[in-house]
């Protein structure tokens, strides 16, 4: 039988409300892709985010619109010249990656030519609010090793120092998405250094990072909207000193792998992160925490409920997925 293409939207509560600068959330939709033929079954799982112009409805139709050349039988590099980076193609290529294993009875790692993937420590995301909450919200996560702490722009030093105050052992991600500005950003990169913070992740909109070169970071500062691919890498000079690579942003976990390499080689950290998603959606992506600097990988944490076959999580140590669900 030739592959056959189908598509499920599917919805997952988040428990309780995961709030960033850009507004909150009390669910999330997910697109999962199956690729089916005579001997096998492969799935993968995007996440559709309007702050790079996509929804349901569109990442679906580009799914869709690649039908019949899955029934073909093309493969992840034609996929590739075919689709652009986005959450509609890292769908598409996992589910062949998954397929790929299936039929060849080889774990997706070994395909992918990466080492045997280890346990993580992956970090544990603290939704914006106010300094009181977050403080609350930090002293109830303390026992986690890692926390990523989203900030929101005016108000950020004093959110900064009561998530220290809260969780005064754990190693501090802090994530603006975009929030701070020219006129604070010197302040709040001093909160962050006084607080001890690991890693700030994009600071200024993506476009308008370039001040990022022209001052000092007394705290790493990585890029999250401000890199998709490898076509971004160059004008991350000088502003940058890590990258976020998410599959959903790099179009499947192909465009991943050489991702990271190519950062590596030129000596910039890795951060492997996601969109908020179940199991399916991180499984490929734990694959790249080997070599990683920072994971967070996180997502299914933060759901009311999650995939039935689900990764493995022991407090923040998450474990390499099983066959049964991915790869």
């Amino acid at each position: 039988m030739a592959r056959r293409l189908t598509l499920a939207v599917e919805r997952f509560p988040i428990a309780g409300a995961f709030t960033i600068s850009r507004g909150s959330r009390t669910e999330i939709a997910v697109v999962v892709a199956t690729i089916t033929d005579a001997n096998g079954v492969g799935r993968g799982e995007c996440v559709p985010y309007p702050r790079y112009g996509e929804s349901v409805e569109s990442v679906s139709a580009l799914i869709e619109g690649q039908a019949e050349a899955i029934a073909a039988g093309i493969g992840r590099d034609e996929l590739m010249t075919r689709m652009k980076a986005g959450a509609a193609r890292n769908a598409l290529d996992c589910a062949l990656y998954d397929l790929e294993a299936k039929l060849q009875g080889r774990p997706a790692w070994a395909i992918a030519g990466l080492a045997e993937p280890r346990p993580a420590i992956t970090a544990y995301t603290l939704s914006l609010g106010t300094p009181e909450s977050m403080e609350e919200a930090a002293r109830k996560a303390a026992h986690r090793p890692l926390l990523k702490v989203k900030l929101g722009g005016a108000g950020d030093p004093e959110r900064i120092a009561a998530v220290r105050a809260g969780a005064p052992e754990a190693r501090l991600i802090v994530d603006a998405n975009e929030a701070w500005r020219p006129e604070t950003i010197e302040a709040n990169l001093e909160a962050c250094l006084k607080a001890g913070v690991a890693l700030i992740e994009q600071p200024l909109p993506a476009d308008a990072d370039a001040l990022l070169a022209e001052i000092p970071h007394p705290v790493p500062v990585c890029a999250d909207e401000s890199l998709h691919d490898r076509a971004g890498l160059d004008a991350l000079a000088g502003r940058y000193d890590a990258i976020n690579i998410k599959l959903d942003k790099t179009g499947g976990l192909t465009e991943a792998v050489m991702l990271a390499r190519e950062a590596k080689a030129r000596g910039l950290s890795i951060m492997v992160g996601c969109m908020l998603g179940t199991s399916l959606g991180m499984a490929p992506a734990a694959l790249l925490a080997n070599d990683a600097d920072f994971v967070d990988l996180d997502g299914p944490l933060l759901l009311a409920r999650d995939r039935d076959t689900p990764l493995r999580y022991e407090g923040s140590l998450m474990y390499p997925p099983a066959p049964e669900l991915w790869g």
